[in-house]
């Protein structure tokens, strides 16, 4: 309990703020993928600052250390953010107890307690026989080839990585699993011609329709499905397969359209097979142009595993609140460390219910919160018996 009054004192509410403004004030919106360079450099400047160890880069990610290691405890996050509703959301402002922003709540803010968390660990003397490793990375938001997939590609998370947490906007809940994702747009092509001599024409649109009845068929046998796995409320346990969130066709009304394209984004449950499911997709949209927008696997960590008991009861401590563990209902990092046998968790201080929205905001009160409970996590894990990266 010392030891958790004197972070406390340490983590000041309000340079974890000033720090997620600065973050928010970059307007990293993904797609396009836009200042990567500039939020780069400002995470580079904040860890100097704060006096970490082996700063440096892997492409656009910025890594860096605190503590002698070797065991090697992951905080990662993302830095890139979906585009704005309008460009206000790029001037963080603090209203009453909430600070609002893009990016506020997912993830900026978790960021700097991560950061915090991480130094004050260090500064309380709470990393003696081990290494919090701090991991930031763009393209999380489109599943992107510039983020957590280029540094797989270069031999990471190393050998000694014992357990990651990830401080997503899971609003007081652990994720200690995610859903996995095939999102796709298919395109079929016809012929353009005036409306007024449509026998010219073949209408793009039309030839989709009986594509659209096949894939409803799917989505009604496939929404019936339920997961075992605890989320809320009950009828977020049903599997998913979102047909036309973006659906285009011709080029104005008096015109045969001479190409319909249109997505789906087919959300599997950890209990389906993502090949099988993917096989199947793939035969009812036979013929069309396929393009893969994300292709990737539900993963879990057990909430038995010892760094997820930890790590709630250390929320505990802070919050007063028995957390649940739950599904998360999108793709999570988490997966490509659960993928490779190491524990991986999510929570951080923000809410998804405001995140990606027009008033995306974080409760203040969370940040010190959050940046207490992850260096106290930490410390508890390292006093103990080494973690095997296998374990659970």
């Amino acid at each position: 309990m010392d030891t958790y009054r004197r972070l406390l004192t340490r983590l000041s509410a309000e340079s974890i703020v000033e720090l997620t403004k600065a973050l928010v004030s970059i307007p990293t919106e993904n797609p396009p993928g836009t200042y990567y360079e500039e939020c780069a450099a400002a995470l580079i400047a904040e860890l100097t600052a704060l006096r970490f160890e082996d700063i440096h880069r892997e492409g656009l990610c910025v890594i860096a250390s605190a503590g002698p290691g070797p065991r090697t405890l992951v905080f990662s996050g993302h830095y890139d953010v979906v585009p704005a509703q309008n460009r206000d959301q790029f001037t963080p402002r603090v209203e009453g107890a909430n600070l609002f922003g893009r990016g506020s709540s997912d993830m900026k803010s978790g960021l700097a307690a991560m950061i915090h968390a991480a130094a004050a660990a260090r500064d309380e003397g709470l990393l003696e026989h081990g290494r919090i490793q701090l991991v930031f990375v763009p393209d999380e938001e489109t599943a992107g080839p510039q983020g957590t997939p280029h540094l797989i590609s270069r031999g990471f998370p190393g050998k000694d990585v014992i357990g990651m947490l990830t401080p997503e906007p899971t609003g007081g809940v652990i994720w200690n699993s995610n859903r996995g994702a095939i999102s796709l747009r298919a395109t079929l092509r016809g012929k353009a011609a005036h409306v007024g001599r449509q026998f010219e024409g073949i209408n793009a649109f039309e030839r989709a329709l009986p594509i659209f009845a096949r894939l409803a068929e799917i989505k009604k046998e496939v929404e019936l499905r339920e997961t075992t796995y605890n989320i809320a409320p009950v009828a977020a346990r049903k599997s998913i397969l979102l047909i036309g969130g973006r659906v285009e066709a011709g080029t104005n009304f008096n015109v045969v359209p001479g190409a319909c394209s249109f997505t789906l984004d087919r959300r599997i449950n950890p209990e389906e097979d993502l090949q099988v499911e993917s096989r199947r997709l793939l035969e009812a949209l036979d013929g069309l142009e396929i393009e893969t927008l994300q292709h990737e696997p539900a993963a879990a960590t057990r909430a038995d595993h010892r760094l997820g008991q930890i790590l709630a009861r250390n929320i505990a401590l802070v919050t007063g609140r028995d957390p649940a563990f739950e599904l998360c209902p999108g793709l999570l990092e988490t997966r490509f460390y659960a993928a490779r046998g190491i524990p991986a968790f999510a929570y951080g201080p923000g809410l998804l219910t405001v995140s990606h929205g027009p008033n995306e905001f974080v409760p203040i009160r969370n940040l010190a919160h959050c940046a207490a409970i992850y260096s106290l996590t930490a410390a508890e894990l390292f006093r103990a018996a080494p973690l095997r990266a296998v374990d659970g």
